[in-house]
């Protein structure tokens, strides 16, 4: 299977006008934004877990990042309450599920080899003040990428030209540039050498954006 495959092209879905995908178990559905492979996929998804509902047992063999964007997400290492960022790397493992039931944004086989970080954070709490109009956390940044979270004051610019592509996901709010509005829910990837031009909207911007992960970007190895 492949969606948004080519990652010389921009890309870009309103994931709330998608229709959910039945996954392999039972009370567990997703919106793919971008895929190559079948269940063992480099992957890029919404998923929606009902109450009660989980996955089988699993291994990331190449790594594994989220965002709780609601309700409470659970594991064998804790319970994620949303606006929790994850990072499991290659090679570990655990049982997902939901007892009141959660929406995730998840990565999947997009780590570095190397990369053995384990660890979660709360996005809004992490976050800093940048200048006048904005909060912005650091959530992971290596010599590979970089993972932020925003909070964007109403017509706050919004201005992006790091290098090695850029991909994000408007969480509340609008984000806007000459030719799209971005509104919660839509997932923007560009190229290398693609930058990104907006403002937010009167009622601001919530974004969770990784820059510089793309130039390397292929298929996992089974």
């Amino acid at each position: 299977m492949k969606i948004n495959a080519d990652f010389t092209r921009p890309a870009l879905i309103h994931s709330e006008q998608e229709p959910w995908v039945p996954s392999p178990m039972p009370g567990v559905d997703r919106r793919m934004l971008d895929r190559i492979g079948e269940e063992v996929a480099r992957a890029t998804s919404i998923v929606r877990y009902a109450p009660n509902s989980s996955f089988s047992a699993h291994t990331h063999g190449g790594g594994e990042e989220f965002i709780v964007l609601d309700g409470v997400f659970e594991d064998e290492t804790g319970a994620f309450p949303a606006g929790t960022y994850v990072r499991n790397p290659p090679g570990s493992s655990h049982t997902p599920g939901s007892t009141e039931g959660c929406t995730i944004f998840v990565k999947l086989w997009q780590f570095a080899p190397d990369d053995g970080l384990q660890f979660s954070k709360d996005m809004h709490a992490e976050a800093q003040p940048v200048g006048d109009d904005r909060s912005v956390a650091v959530l992971h940044e290596d010599a590979r990428e970089r993972v932020t979270y925003t909070e964007a004051a109403p017509h706050a610019a919004f201005e992006v030209s790091d290098r090695g592509g850029i991909e994000l996901l408007v969480l509340d709010g609008t984000l806007s540039d000459d030719t799209r509005t971005l509104h919660c829910g839509s997932w923007l990837r560009l190229p290398d050498g693609v930058p990104f031009a907006g403002v937010c909207g009167p009622e601001g911007a919530r974004v969770w954006m990784k820059t510089g992960h793309l130039i390397d970007a292929a298929a996992p190895t089974p």
